[in-house]
């Protein structure tokens, strides 16, 4: 690494791994309680890496560090991508570095919120 460069914010997805899609799709059918947005839209899960024993291991934010479900959404994603046919098991962890934005959000989250 080139001096001035340190490790990224967010570590890469394993987007290559069979899983991947699957895995997004189970992020998907969790919501933020108060906004009417999958997780995955919303720009919430920030890096998906699938080892190659199939162990699924997911950092994720949520909209702002007082959020009322901070203790509960991790298990949410947890349980939704651990019942994805193939995947070994999952660990979410929250991070908050770096601070979710709007930026963030999908077209189709966008969208559905009317910004688009």
């Amino acid at each position: 690494m080139a001096d001035g460069e340190g490790e990224p914010l967010i570590p890469a997805s394993t987007m290559d791994h069979p899983l991947y899609e699957a895995v997004c799709d189970a992020c998907r059918t969790v919501h933020d309680p108060e906004i009417p947005v999958n997780i995955f839209d919303l720009g919430l899960v920030y890096s998906i890496r699938i080892d190659e024993e199939s162990a699924v291991a997911i950092d994720m934010t949520l909209t702002a560090p007082g959020c009322p479900v901070a203790g509960e959404m991790p298990g949410w994603v947890q349980d939704a991508v651990e019942a994805v046919p193939g995947v070994k098991s999952a660990a979410v962890e929250l991070v908050w570095d770096p601070p979710w934005g709007m930026d963030m959000l999908s077209d189709e989250a966008k969208l559905e919120l009317g910004f688009i």
